[in-house]
């Protein structure tokens, strides 16, 4: 995924809805701390599942090079380890990459709301309230993009090293 689609994302929904707030901010009901809480249980959900999945596609990996290279005494051990699904990492890769969207236009929305309520909390009595919520908005919705992103890495194929050899002609080392 192109970071810098994100960060467009998150900069034109600051835009949009700082205008939006600045134009309608007095009928806006007030703004409750919990309400971005969603988004910080979702970035939990994302980051363990992408901590559960790395360390099972890792504990795959070394089963298999286990599997190839035989142990001392010649007889190679079948691994024990349960095969993870490829679809299930293919849905959890496009998972990644539609949460990873969801926190950076939240971000945007809760960036535009600060915007506009930061400035004004020594004028208006609800600013300030309004202010810890869109703080707490912004930081669940960065945490919800940083957890979709670091998951979408863990779905990733590592690169081969002997693949990028092969390429240029040259056999891998053993």
């Amino acid at each position: 995924m192109n970071r810098r689609d994100l960060l467009v994302v998150t900069a034109g929904l600051a835009v949009a809805a700082w205008l939006v707030v600045r134009a309608t901010y007095g009928s806006l009901p007030p703004l409750r701390w919990w309400l971005p809480v969603p988004l910080a249980l979702l970035a939990v959900a994302e980051a363990l599942g992408a901590r559960t999945l790395r360390a099972r596609l890792a504990a795959e990996r070394a089963a298999r090079r286990g599997a190839t290279h035989p142990r001392e005494g010649g007889d190679p051990t079948p691994p024990l380890v349960r095969p993870v699904e490829p679809m299930l990492v293919a849905r959890l890769a496009v998972l990644a990459q539609a949460s990873a969207f969801v926190g950076a236009a939240f971000a945007g929305v809760w960036a535009g709301v600060l915007l506009h309520v930061a400035p004004a909390v020594s004028r208006l009595e609800a600013a300030a309230g309004d202010t810890v919520t869109a703080v707490v908005g912004v930081l669940c919705a960065a945490a919800l993009t940083a957890a979709a992103l670091w998951l979408e890495s863990v779905c990733r194929v590592p690169r081969d090293p002997s693949s990028s050899e092969r390429l240029h002609g040259q056999e891998p080392s053993p």
